[in-house]
């Protein structure tokens, strides 16, 4: 599947000599004396239809000047944009506008409402630019305001809400517009922290329904770990690393991004299937009750979990229950020995923070257990430990 939007090589350089100073770039040089600004440098990345991609860098890395680059506001001064196949940097002034009308929508950081128009006119205004005839622009504008939970609030003005809700109309304005494409710019930044919170969670909700592309701005750390499927870590105008969050986490690519992660909540952001490791000791339902013993003995464990063939989860037993079945020579089967020994599973997609009260009620590790049912991976309780503890950075990038 083609990208549905994605930057080649953009540099974005302020003042006369800017050719000069992206020729100095390219090289690897510096640009000292021109009397430039070099905002972004060599940013090159793809955004996969249905994807959050989130940019996230200080105040001054280049994020904000990127973004207007991606819908035309701003001409690179090299390198090109494409959206759905289209370069957007070759367009011309009309046809840049229809493909903006149609293809991406913007959330400023700071609502840009009009004051004097209603909830619902403000979530119309994009279609009524695009000149939608009233009735449908109204319904579509209606359907974008439930979304966002403001049904019964169409006739408010913009100074009878709060920042939330402000926040909400900027976002049924872009869902109203119905691109494929949104591009949202610091959208929650100024919005205090709990609002900020339940606006995330808004934008999760929609995004599971509604599959938009969406290129996200912040400086929030935690908020980029929380809501990019992948995240470009920007620094002096360039990316410094592109990956999952649990990838940057995890493998930052230098002591820059090791310090900038050093501080996240790590329980949040990291999963079972990110610190699960391989069972030690595993039979099927078929073994004998000496095979499993013999298996228990040759990993050095108590235990061992028990799977069908198609690697099915069935339960644990221990080599005391093993041992006392071989001796007895009564049982053909270690599924018969099966239901004394509770086994508590996780999905693979839990996050670190919510296994301390499962771990704490076994004396097994926690089973990883996928939507198929197949046995993934294992937690003991000293891998868990090891994750919920924070490295410094210089482990981090060891």
């Amino acid at each position: 599947m083609p990208a549905a939007l994605s930057a080649h090589n953009l540099y974005k350089v302020f003042g006369r000599r800017a050719k000069q100073a992206v020729a100095r770039l390219t090289e690897g040089r510096d640009v000292g004396g021109l009397d430039v600004t070099a905002a972004v440098a060599d940013v090159s990345f793809h955004v996969e239809p249905g994807e959050i991609f989130v940019v996230m860098g200080l105040s001054g890395s280049g994020k904000s000047t990127l973004i207007r680059m991606l819908n035309g506001l701003l001409a690179p001064s090299s390198g090109r944009v494409e959206v759905d196949g289209t370069d957007l940097t070759a367009l011309r002034p009309a046809e840049l506008r229809t493909l903006r009308r149609e293809k991406i929508s913007m959330v400023f950081q700071h609502f840009a409402l009009l004051p004097h128009r209603t909830v619902l006119d403000n979530a119309a205004y994009a279609l009524e630019v695009a000149r939608v005839p009233t009735a449908e622009r109204l319904e579509r504008a209606r359907h974008a305001l439930d979304l966002v939970g403001l049904t019964g609030r169409e006739d408010a003005l913009p100074q009878q809400l709060s920042g939330g809700m402000k926040q909400r109309v900027g976002l049924a304005r872009a869902l109203a517009a119905g691109t494929d494409i949104m591009l949202m710019d610091e959208a929650f930044s100024a919005l205090d922290p709990l609002i900020r919170r339940e606006m995330q969670d808004q934008l999760l909700e929609l995004q599971e329904s509604l599959g938009k592309t969406i290129v996200f701005i912040t400086h929030d750390l935690n908020e980029a770990m929380r809501l990019g499927d992948r995240i470009a870590v920007m620094r002096d105008g360039r990316i410094v690393q592109i990956g999952t969050a649990e990838e940057i986490l995890t493998d930052p690519s230098s002591d820059y991004v090791a310090q900038f992660v050093a501080d996240v909540d790590r329980t949040r952001v990291l999963t079972a299937a990110s610190v699960m490791e391989p069972p030690r000791s595993v039979v099927t339902t078929t073994s004998g009750p000496r095979a499993a013993l013999l298996e228990m003995q040759a990993s050095h464990t108590t235990a061992a979990y028990v799977v069908c063939r198609d690697k099915n989860l069935k339960g644990a037993i221990t080599d005391e229950t093993a041992a006392r079945a071989a001796r007895a020579g009564d049982v053909a089967t270690v599924e018969e020995l099966l239901g004394d020994l509770d086994v508590v599973t996780v999905h693979p997609d839990t996050p670190v923070a919510e296994l301390i009260a499962p771990c704490a009620s076994t004396p097994l590790p926690l089973a990883v257990v996928g939507d198929d049912g197949r046995l993934a991976g294992v937690i003991p309780r000293v891998t868990l430990l090891t994750a919920l503890g924070t490295p410094e950075p210089e482990e981090a990038t060891a």
